[in-house]
């Protein structure tokens, strides 16, 4: 069975991957469990990536491995902060770690981007451990690439696994693989240590063990482009759709994985605290599931998946859209209305929300998009607004009232 995944390995490197250096694991969360018991020491520390998976801290925590985070940096597709990574690490340091494609971010790296991060490992003299999980569930304008291909430049422990890519997540079969063409690894005593590791935890299913070889042999090329295609339309709907939710911004269009993470605007919404408090307030209000960023080391960020049916995607998204607006601050300005030489400032107040319509006529009224027509002078064209100030006291429907409706039945003098 290694001997399969070391042949698949094998077949995008520019070496032979032995499989001597492949361990099978129940899962690819499994792998990190292992990757992290191995690495702790008294003193060493590990580098991870924020925003991240957070089993590798919390895997790092209950091993007594201390972590250390370094940023990946949204208005550069996510790319690692290496100027970061080299401020964080000191003799200590053991190893730094890279999700591509990238849970929760959704981009994908490089060639050249993976090249400076093992030129970075080189030389800090750290090994790279590169979640690959999601191997080949790229389907933007970057095809994947394995970190090792750079295992001459620093020696990379490869996780993976069959969960996403053959999308069997239930079967949890992965692998841990020293792509390091130098030894580096096997002179250290990390294979060994992995492997005695493994011996007294748990081992994959036997019977999926058995299918492995063919599973990665023989598995019709058709199935990975149809996938590929229903998870690409997908993030093309979850894009477009965060586009029209004005408190979400999606600093980058999602191109691998099945997560992308969206930045949240506070200070465009009434009662909200941060992004714990909207995500659960959108649960209960609107039946919709989103991770808060917290979670994930990103406060007022969201990690959104489009690994859904794309019409239950749609009516979330939709869902999250009517919440934002539900919740969405009132915005002050004023109009100014001219009519033969003389004008009238009608000043408002902010956005009437679609749910509010029944404030119509109590209070403060409603100045509909159809009230503008013919109406020289408008210097905005708003579709709901309210709006404060006094009408025509002759208005016998709206006398006494303070504030009333103004529309096209009005005249202006």
């Amino acid at each position: 069975m290694c001997s399969a995944v070391a042949a698949h390995l094998s077949r995008e490197l520019p070496y032979a991957v032995s499989p001597a250096d492949v361990v099978l694991t129940a899962g690819c969360n499994h792998a990190v469990e292992i990757m992290m018991s191995v690495l702790a020491s008294p003193g060493a520390n590990v580098l991870l990536p924020r925003p991240g998976y957070p089993l590798y801290a919390s895997r790092a925590a209950l091993s007594g491995l201390e972590f250390r985070h370094f940023d990946l940096l949204p208005d550069s597709e996510w790319e690692v902060d290496l100027a970061g990574v080299e401020a964080l690490a000191d003799a200590n340091t053991v190893a730094m770690v890279i999700v591509n494609p990238n849970n929760p971010c959704g981009c994908v790296y490089s060639r050249d981007h993976l090249a400076k991060i093992a030129e970075t490992a080189r030389k800090l003299g750290i090994m790279v451990i590169s979640d690959e999980v999601y191997d080949h569930f790229a389907f933007g304008s970057k095809p994947f690439v394995p970190m090792g291909v750079f295992g001459d430049v620093a020696p990379v422990m490869t996780l993976g696994g069959i969960s996403k890519r053959w999308m069997v997540p239930g079967w949890r079969l992965g692998w841990i693989a020293a792509t390091d063409p130098n030894g580096i690894l096997r002179n250290k005593k990390i294979i060994d240590s992995v492997i005695d590791y493994r011996a007294i935890s748990v081992d994959p299913v036997t019977f999926v063990q058995g299918a492995l070889p063919d599973i990665l042999a023989k598995t019709d090329d058709a199935f990975f482009t149809n996938a590929l295609g229903v998870v690409k339309k997908a993030a093309e709907i979850c894009y477009e759709k965060l586009k029209e939710i004005d408190c979400i911004t999606c600093p980058h269009k999602p191109e691998g994985s099945m997560f992308v993470m969206a930045k949240l605007d506070l200070s465009s919404l009434d009662g909200i605290e941060d992004d714990v408090d909207f995500c659960s307030k959108l649960a209960k209000e609107e039946s919709v599931v989103i991770c808060p960023g917290s979670g994930l080391g990103m406060k007022n960020w969201l990690r959104i998946t489009f690994a859904v049916d794309p019409q239950l995607l749609e009516d979330g998204l939709e869902r999250t859209k009517c919440f934002c607006k539900r919740h969405g601050k009132a915005r002050d300005f004023a109009l100014c209305i001219n009519r033969g030489g003389h004008g009238l400032k009608v000043y408002v107040k902010g956005l009437l929300k679609e749910s509010d319509s029944r404030q119509k006529g109590k209070g403060e009224g409603l100045l509909s998009r159809r009230g503008f027509f013919g109406i020289p002078g408008i210097e905005t064209n708003p579709s709901h607004l309210y709006v404060q100030g006094l009408l025509k006291e002759s208005d016998s429907a709206q006398k006494g009232k303070g504030k009333g409706l103004l529309s096209r039945q009005y005249k202006l003098s």
